[in-house]
């Protein structure tokens, strides 16, 4: 199979969907692969690279998904590239369809086969394309709100960790899966004080053993949300429903509660984000206010440690990528329910029952 690889053009995105040892396996497993001029110069990795590893250069998007079957991106495709698929396309990428309806509606006028790293499932029900990424943004997601507390920052003035004879700041975890999971563990090394909320109980057990007394753990009713908003520092956002959007988990009200310079950091708003006054940020312009309250909702955050990140989603994305150009699209999913159940649009359909549900669009 011919497979594509654009530079990726979302606002400071420096990830890239296939890394120089990733175009390796693929060659030597009988492949062509076509890469845009500079797309991994933003991890570091020259079109001499991708040409050492097998790769041919070609020198625009255009060329890449004019000669290209499938297509291999990092982030959602920009409408500019929507237009640039075709029926016979094959897309593999980060989709985060249930909050963006129109680009929903791109990919199905195009008629390409979208199949979408979230919803790739495993056999414990993990997402195991979504993991390193989730891993990397919960991680950041602290120091980032450590950085935003600074009062220069227009922050609280409060240091995470406290010193000895003054209190440490205060995180609340929302949400205790993978993200909200590699928050703690950044959250608990810099000393801060630590609650994880979750509505599985079977969940919180296991993290009270994980953690043991490093953190606390309570289920996530909406009084104890509200409570622990009006008490926290530093809220982290890291709920998840598999291609659903993100429920809205703190309102706006309860941002008059908080103490001014606070700190949101929203991981969920690849899915529409789970505080009410969140809306999608960059890189280039990470936040903003509301209330006194400081919003961080960068819809890519794993973009700003692009190299550690790329390496870690082509760890986990390889397999996928292998199988779907050995043995077509139609045939891997038939091989594997689990690939299957990444498959987000085809043949100008709606094809899984979340994102169809969270759109209002008709299932296919």
């Amino acid at each position: 199979m011919r497979i594509g690889v654009p530079k990726e053009i979302k606002n400071h995105e420096y990830r890239v969907g296939l890394t120089p040892p990733s175009v390796a396996e693929l060659v030597a497993a009988g492949h062509d692969v076509v890469v845009e001029t500079k797309a991994g110069s933003g991890i570091d990795f020259d079109d001499q690279d991708y040409v050492d590893a097998g790769a041919r250069i070609l020198p625009d998007a255009d060329a890449v998904f004019r000669e290209a079957e499938m297509i291999v991106k990092v982030k959602e495709p920009q409408p500019q590239e929507i237009a640039r698929l075709r029926p016979d396309h094959l897309l593999f990428t980060y989709l985060h369809l249930a909050a963006d309806k129109p680009q929903a509606e791109g990919f199905m006028k195009s008629g390409a086969t979208c199949i979408a790293y979230e919803t790739v499932t495993a056999n414990d029900r993990s997402l195991p394309l979504l993991k390193p990424m989730s891993e990397v943004a919960g991680r950041m997601s602290i120091q980032v709100g450590a950085h935003y507390l600074e009062k220069e920052q227009g922050g609280r003035g409060v240091l995470l960790g406290g010193v000895p004879g003054v209190a440490p700041a205060r995180v609340a975890i929302l949400g205790g899966g993978v993200a909200g999971v590699n928050a703690a563990q950044m959250a608990v090394g810099m000393r801060a004080d630590v609650t994880i909320y979750d509505i599985n109980n079977a969940r919180l057990a296991e993290l009270d053993m994980f953690f043991s007394n490093r953190i606390k753990t309570a289920y996530a009713s909406r009084a104890a949300i509200a409570a622990a908003v009006a008490r926290a520092h530093l809220v982290i956002g890291a709920v998840l429903i598999p291609g659903a959007a993100a429920p809205k988990l703190v309102t706006r009200d309860m941002l008059r509660t908080m103490k001014r310079g606070s700190v949101l950091v929203d991981i969920a708003i690849d899915q529409g984000g789970c505080f009410e006054t969140s809306h999608p940020t960059t890189h280039a312009d990470p936040v903003f206010e509301v209330d006194g309250i400081i919003h961080y909702c960068v819809a890519n955050m794993p973009g700003a440690v692009a190299r550690t990140s790329a390496f870690a989603l082509n760890n986990a994305t390889l397999p996928f990528v292998l199988a779907l150009a050995g043995l077509g699209a139609e045939a891997a999913m038939r091989a594997d329910p689990h690939l299957a159940a990444g498959l987000n649009v085809s043949a100008g359909k709606i094809r899984h029952a979340a994102v169809a549900q969270a759109l209002g669009l008709p299932l296919g």
